[in-house]
């Protein structure tokens, strides 16, 4: 199966550095996030720390409907912050039917 474009900037923030993966790890960050990406599997208190991280950056968030713990290599991870702007948009603009803008409103 050929690997989407999106798995690819994601492996690009990973090689870089400008990915931080968990909600853990990302409350410890200050700024500096323009996108979030949550797995489609996360639980609802995954989702409620997805859309608080959303409010505090500014930032969208994808929802991966598949593959997202292959995407980011790390088993039971469920929320990732992508540090880079120009790959943020890449994969903002990747048109990847796997990842979705989450547009609701709550939980």
């Amino acid at each position: 199966m050929a690997q989407s474009k999106v798995r690819s900037y994601i492996g690009f923030c990973i090689k870089s550095g400008k990915i931080t993966l968990g909600s853990n790890a990302i409350a410890t960050l200050k700024g500096g996030v323009y996108l979030l990406i949550l797995d489609g599997k996360a639980a609802k208190n995954s989702l409620r720390y997805a859309l608080k991280f959303k409010n505090k950056f500014a930032c969208p968030l994808l929802v991966c409907t598949d593959g997202f713990e292959e995407a980011v290599n790390k088993p039971m991870c469920r929320l990732a912050a992508i540090k880079d702007k120009s790959l943020a948009e890449a994969i903002l603009n990747s048109g990847d039917s796997s990842y979705q803008l989450y547009t609701g409103g709550g939980e």
